[in-house]
Protein backbone atom coordinates (compact mmCIF):
# COMPACT_ATOMS: atom_id res chain seq x y z
CA UNK A 1 0.00 0.00 0.00
CA UNK A 2 2.72 2.13 1.14
CA UNK A 3 4.69 1.38 -2.38
CA UNK A 4 1.49 2.41 -4.65
CA UNK A 5 1.18 5.73 -2.65
CA UNK A 6 4.52 6.68 -3.37
CA UNK A 7 4.82 6.09 -6.88
CA UNK A 8 1.60 7.54 -7.53
CA UNK A 9 2.92 10.79 -6.11
CA UNK A 10 6.10 10.31 -7.91
CA UNK A 11 3.73 10.14 -11.16
CA UNK A 12 2.13 13.48 -9.98
CA UNK A 13 5.48 15.30 -9.80
CA UNK A 14 6.44 13.77 -12.44
CA UNK A 15 3.60 15.29 -14.59
CA UNK A 16 4.23 18.25 -13.49
CA UNK A 17 7.19 18.58 -15.27
CA UNK A 18 10.83 20.50 -14.26
CA UNK A 19 9.47 23.87 -14.57
CA UNK A 20 6.67 23.47 -12.26
CA UNK A 21 7.02 24.80 -8.66
CA UNK A 22 5.26 23.39 -5.75
CA UNK A 23 4.54 26.24 -2.74
CA UNK A 24 7.24 24.68 -0.70
CA UNK A 25 9.58 25.46 -3.16
CA UNK A 26 8.58 29.48 -3.74
CA UNK A 27 8.44 29.41 -0.66
CA UNK A 28 11.84 28.55 0.02
CA UNK A 29 12.99 30.92 -2.49
CA UNK A 30 15.89 33.45 -0.43
CA UNK A 31 14.87 37.05 -0.84
CA UNK A 32 17.85 38.91 -2.91
CA UNK A 33 19.11 42.04 -2.12
CA UNK A 34 20.59 44.80 -4.34
CA UNK A 35 21.57 48.31 -4.27
CA UNK A 36 20.90 50.84 -6.45
CA UNK A 37 23.43 53.80 -7.22
CA UNK A 38 22.14 56.47 -8.12
CA UNK A 39 23.59 60.16 -8.37
CA UNK A 40 21.66 61.56 -5.04
CA UNK A 41 22.71 57.98 -2.68
CA UNK A 42 22.41 54.29 -2.48
CA UNK A 43 18.72 52.69 -2.38
CA UNK A 44 18.60 49.44 -0.79
CA UNK A 45 16.01 46.59 -1.93
CA UNK A 46 14.93 43.20 -1.34
CA UNK A 47 13.37 41.24 -4.25
CA UNK A 48 10.66 38.91 -3.48
CA UNK A 49 12.10 35.97 -5.32
CA UNK A 50 9.19 33.64 -3.52
CA UNK A 51 6.03 35.21 -4.52
CA UNK A 52 7.28 36.80 -7.72
CA UNK A 53 9.69 34.78 -9.00
CA UNK A 54 9.34 35.46 -12.74
CA UNK A 55 9.63 39.59 -12.17
CA UNK A 56 12.87 39.08 -10.11
CA UNK A 57 14.31 36.94 -12.37
CA UNK A 58 13.79 39.26 -15.14
CA UNK A 59 15.18 42.30 -13.31
CA UNK A 60 18.47 40.74 -12.16
CA UNK A 61 19.25 39.38 -15.00
CA UNK A 62 19.51 43.25 -16.43
CA UNK A 63 21.52 43.56 -12.78
CA UNK A 64 23.73 40.56 -14.18
CA UNK A 65 24.46 41.49 -17.31
CA UNK A 66 25.18 45.34 -16.46
CA UNK A 67 22.40 47.00 -18.19
CA UNK A 68 21.51 49.51 -15.48
CA UNK A 69 25.19 50.87 -15.67
CA UNK A 70 24.99 54.73 -16.78
CA UNK A 71 21.23 54.35 -16.42
CA UNK A 72 18.71 56.83 -15.22
CA UNK A 73 15.68 58.05 -13.13
CA UNK A 74 13.33 59.98 -15.79
CA UNK A 75 10.12 60.24 -14.31
CA UNK A 76 8.60 61.51 -10.86
CA UNK A 77 4.92 61.69 -10.80
CA UNK A 78 3.81 63.54 -7.53
CA UNK A 79 1.13 65.68 -6.50
CA UNK A 80 2.39 68.77 -8.35
CA UNK A 81 2.16 67.27 -11.57
CA UNK A 82 -1.00 64.93 -12.37
CA UNK A 83 -3.61 67.77 -12.21
CA UNK A 84 -7.15 66.53 -12.96
CA UNK A 85 -5.46 62.42 -12.68
CA UNK A 86 -9.14 60.99 -11.24
CA UNK A 87 -6.52 58.07 -9.70
CA UNK A 88 -3.57 60.16 -8.45
CA UNK A 89 -0.40 57.94 -7.52
CA UNK A 90 3.21 59.15 -6.14
CA UNK A 91 6.10 57.14 -7.60
CA UNK A 92 9.63 57.47 -9.31
CA UNK A 93 10.61 55.23 -12.26
CA UNK A 94 13.95 54.50 -13.47
CA UNK A 95 15.80 52.01 -16.17
CA UNK A 96 18.92 51.39 -18.75
CA UNK A 97 20.45 54.03 -20.95
CA UNK A 98 17.74 54.02 -23.61
CA UNK A 99 20.29 53.25 -26.03
CA UNK A 100 21.70 50.47 -24.08
CA UNK A 101 17.75 49.47 -23.42
CA UNK A 102 17.45 48.02 -27.18
CA UNK A 103 20.19 45.07 -26.12
CA UNK A 104 18.62 43.75 -23.19
CA UNK A 105 15.72 41.02 -22.81
CA UNK A 106 11.98 39.73 -24.41
CA UNK A 107 9.41 41.15 -22.08
CA UNK A 108 8.37 39.10 -18.95
CA UNK A 109 5.06 38.14 -18.08
CA UNK A 110 2.56 39.99 -16.00
CA UNK A 111 3.20 38.85 -12.65
CA UNK A 112 -0.17 40.21 -11.00
CA UNK A 113 -0.69 40.89 -7.26
CA UNK A 114 -3.94 38.75 -7.59
CA UNK A 115 -1.34 35.93 -8.73
CA UNK A 116 1.71 37.11 -6.16
CA UNK A 117 -0.34 38.66 -3.14
CA UNK A 118 1.80 41.63 -3.15
CA UNK A 119 1.15 44.94 -2.80
CA UNK A 120 2.11 48.18 -4.01
CA UNK A 121 3.04 49.62 -0.44
CA UNK A 122 5.42 52.51 0.60
CA UNK A 123 8.65 51.36 -0.86
CA UNK A 124 7.38 48.78 -3.36
CA UNK A 125 9.66 48.22 -6.40
CA UNK A 126 7.48 47.13 -9.36
CA UNK A 127 8.23 47.05 -12.94
CA UNK A 128 6.79 49.45 -15.82
CA UNK A 129 4.80 48.53 -18.73
CA UNK A 130 2.08 49.27 -21.08
CA UNK A 131 0.08 46.64 -22.45
CA UNK A 132 -0.03 43.58 -19.86
CA UNK A 133 2.79 41.63 -20.80
CA UNK A 134 5.25 44.19 -22.37
CA UNK A 135 7.42 44.77 -18.56
CA UNK A 136 11.06 44.72 -19.87
CA UNK A 137 13.31 46.71 -17.98
CA UNK A 138 12.01 50.17 -16.62
CA UNK A 139 11.08 49.90 -12.85
CA UNK A 140 9.48 51.81 -10.40
CA UNK A 141 9.53 52.62 -6.15
CA UNK A 142 6.24 53.55 -4.42
CA UNK A 143 6.19 56.37 -2.83
CA UNK A 144 3.34 56.26 0.07
CA UNK A 145 0.87 53.20 -0.46
CA UNK A 146 -0.17 52.84 -3.92
CA UNK A 147 -3.63 50.46 -4.27
CA UNK A 148 -4.41 52.07 -7.64
CA UNK A 149 -1.73 49.95 -9.01
CA UNK A 150 -2.48 47.14 -7.50
CA UNK A 151 -4.81 44.23 -9.49
CA UNK A 152 -8.33 45.85 -9.95
CA UNK A 153 -6.59 49.07 -9.64
CA UNK A 154 -8.02 51.94 -11.90
CA UNK A 155 -5.02 53.69 -12.42
CA UNK A 156 -4.35 51.35 -15.54
CA UNK A 157 -7.55 51.29 -17.72
CA UNK A 158 -7.14 47.21 -18.02
CA UNK A 159 -7.51 46.95 -14.40
CA UNK A 160 -4.25 44.12 -14.63
CA UNK A 161 -2.50 46.29 -12.31
CA UNK A 162 1.53 46.01 -11.92
CA UNK A 163 3.86 43.95 -11.22
CA UNK A 164 5.08 44.62 -7.38
CA UNK A 165 8.50 42.53 -6.84
CA UNK A 166 10.91 44.02 -3.86
CA UNK A 167 10.98 46.72 -1.71
CA UNK A 168 13.29 49.34 -0.60
CA UNK A 169 14.75 48.38 3.05
CA UNK A 170 17.14 51.43 2.95
CA UNK A 171 17.18 54.73 1.20
CA UNK A 172 13.81 56.22 0.73
CA UNK A 173 15.14 59.59 1.76
CA UNK A 174 17.16 58.91 -1.93
CA UNK A 175 14.11 58.35 -3.19
CA UNK A 176 12.16 61.00 -1.73
CA UNK A 177 15.05 63.36 -3.74
CA UNK A 178 14.50 61.84 -6.28
CA UNK A 179 10.76 62.52 -6.65
CA UNK A 180 11.84 66.13 -5.79
CA UNK A 181 14.49 66.95 -7.97
CA UNK A 182 13.69 69.37 -10.78
CA UNK A 183 11.24 68.06 -13.56
CA UNK A 184 9.49 69.38 -16.40
CA UNK A 185 5.84 67.55 -16.31
CA UNK A 186 6.62 64.20 -14.61
CA UNK A 187 10.06 64.29 -17.08
CA UNK A 188 12.87 64.41 -14.52
CA UNK A 189 15.52 67.04 -15.89
CA UNK A 190 17.86 66.21 -15.76
CA UNK A 191 17.23 63.00 -14.93
CA UNK A 192 19.13 61.36 -11.84
CA UNK A 193 21.94 59.08 -12.77
CA UNK A 194 21.59 55.27 -12.09
CA UNK A 195 25.70 54.46 -11.29
CA UNK A 196 25.70 50.69 -11.44
CA UNK A 197 22.79 48.55 -9.80
CA UNK A 198 24.24 45.03 -8.42
CA UNK A 199 23.57 42.29 -6.28
CA UNK A 200 24.52 42.22 -2.32
CA UNK A 201 26.01 39.42 -0.36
Amino acid sequence: MGRTILFAALGVLLAAGPGCRSRTDAAAAPPVRVAIETAKGTITAELDAAHAPATVANFLRYVDAGLYGNGRFHRTVRADNQPGAPFPIEVVQGGPDPVVAGRGFPPVALESTRRTGLRHLDGTLSMARADPDSATADFFVCIGDQPELDFGGRRNPDGQGFAAFGRVVDGMDVVGAIRDARADGQRLDPPVAIVRVRRLP
